[in-house]
């Protein structure tokens, strides 16, 4: 069973970075600029997932913006995708942010393959879709 939580240390925060580089700059080809913000150090908050065994596996994010509070950088190592590691991520952060958060709109940008993961975790989808870093994406709104 993978689990998720937020980050409170700085080898955690790390690691999620280390993820996150694998999947988005590797993996995606994002330039590390635009995958690494000023966001990471200042308001965001971190979250990582791990297996049973402790490997770290997935990393994600939320801050508060002028639109509502939004979840970022979603990242699972290849090895572990299929495994539920996104939606422990997925529901850490969803449960904190619910919690810290209780009316704010929650949205993300979505990648394509991602969307119906998406859908299936209570988003929808809100305009059209957009390119971000290369990549093309949607808008996603969640539906509490």
């Amino acid at each position: 069973m993978i689990t998720a939580h937020r980050i409170t240390d700085p080898q955690e925060l790390a690691e999620a970075f280390a993820i996150r580089h694998e999947v988005f700059v590797q993996g995606q080809n994002v330039p590390p600029e635009k995958e690494h913000d000023q966001h990471d150090q200042t308001d965001a908050a971190h979250y990582l997932a791990r297996t049973n065994e402790g490997t770290p596996c997935g990393a994600a994010r939320w801050r508060v913006t002028d639109n509502g509070v939004k979840l970022e950088r979603f990242a699972v190592l290849e090895a572990y995708r299929n495994q539920q590691a996104g939606a422990a991520l997925l529901q850490a952060v969803l449960q904190d942010v619910a919690a810290a958060h209780p009316t704010a709109e929650v949205y993300l940008h979505a990648q394509l393959p991602a969307v119906r993961f998406y859908l299936r975790h209570g988003f929808e989808t809100v305009g059209e879709q957009f390119t971000e870093a290369g990549i093309d994406h949607y808008k996603m709104r969640w539906q509490r």
